[in-house]
């Protein structure tokens, strides 16, 4: 993946081992059967990150490589 479209495996690998007891995860990018936890993960993110994006500048909003946008296709939101 492209620099700002969320964080690698790598990525999550190094976060994790510099802070113990963290549960973070790569993204769900793969295809997912409804109503399971990769899918519910998903939902989840695409909610929350739809408020990121309503309360961005309209120049971040309309940007097709804005961090948001690129973490929201990233996961197919």
């Amino acid at each position: 993946p492209k620099k700002g479209a969320g964080m690698t495996a790598k990525g999550v690998k190094e976060y994790r081992k510099k802070n113990p007891g963290s549960k973070l995860q790569t993204a769900v990018t793969g295809k997912v059967k409804p109503g399971s936890k990769a899918a519910k993960r998903r939902k989840s993110f695409c909610a929350r990150s739809l408020g990121q994006l309503k309360k961005s500048s309209a120049k971040t909003r309309n940007n097709p490589n804005s961090r948001i946008r690129q973490a929201r296709r990233r996961w197919k939101c």
